[in-house]
């Protein structure tokens, strides 16, 4: 297969791949969190990750100087369509993990405290960008979907200043969602429940995988086994645990 049309096969599967992971956090969120908070985290999370990707793709602010090249398909603006669309997955499945690890739920509903909700956006933050430690090298010089200005930042490559944005930049949006939008119930534990819960573990899961089959430079393949591995095992058993299967220690 010629260069092109390899290219554009590429992209294709890049962008179904978004849409459909967005579209699995969207199920997941409505089924837990219920219409409103769904609703609400998706516009919150891509509004402002479209925000922030332009400021940084045309100011440099947030995560460094960059652009992004056709690789990920239309742009609004200078930011793939298929990047706003991650910042809810991503957002999502970091704030379902962070509950499960640390409430041994799904979510978190109001009237939570502000400690339970600073905790909660924090450790989602640190999901969140665990996972872009092995994908953001992977993406530069593998897809090469975007281009740094900093060819040498301190991370394989990458700017150090990239994960501080991704910190930074997903703690308000989870915190912003829970201010606004947090859900107002529990989520009950039917079997349609049980299946939404999964969907930020497997996720999650998928990717690490994939970062361990294919991470690049291979360094990132032990990075991501610890540092996406813990949060997601942590997160499985608590979902077990959530589930009525065992509320017991060995």
């Amino acid at each position: 297969m010629s260069a092109a049309p390899l290219a554009a096969l590429v992209t294709t599967a890049l962008v179904a791949s978004c849409a459909l992971l967005f579209a699995a956090s969207l199920w997941s969120s409505w089924v837990l969190a219920g219409r409103r908070s769904a609703a609400g985290f998706a516009g919150l999370a891509m509004m402002l990750g479209w925000f922030a990707e332009q400021m940084g793709s045309s100011r440099g602010w947030f995560f460094g100087r960059y652009h992004y090249t056709e690789v990920l398909g239309p742009q609004l603006g200078n930011v793939p369509v298929a990047i706003v669309l991650m910042w809810f997955a991503l957002c999502w499945l970091g704030y379902a993990m962070a509950c499960l690890i640390l409430w041994r739920q799904p979510v978190l509903p109001a009237p939570a405290g502000a400690l339970q909700r600073l905790l909660t956006a924090w450790l989602a933050a640190m999901i969140i960008t665990a996972f872009d430690l092995g994908a953001d090298p992977y993406f530069v010089f593998v897809l090469k979907a975007w281009i740094m200005a900093r060819t040498d930042g301190g991370w394989f490559g990458e700017t150090l200043q990239g994960f501080a944005g991704w910190m930074f930049v997903s703690f308000v949006i989870v915190s912003l969602f829970q201010a606004f939008f947090a859900p107002v119930r529990l989520a009950s534990r039917g079997r349609r429940e049980r299946a939404a819960a999964l969907v930020a573990p497997a996720i999650y899961g998928f990717a690490l995988v994939f970062q361990l089959c294919f991470g690049d430079p291979v360094e990132v393949r032990a990075v991501a086994f610890f540092a996406m591995g813990i949060a997601l095992f942590v997160a499985l058993v608590a979902r077990w645990q959530w589930i009525g299967e065992t509320t017991k220690g060995p």
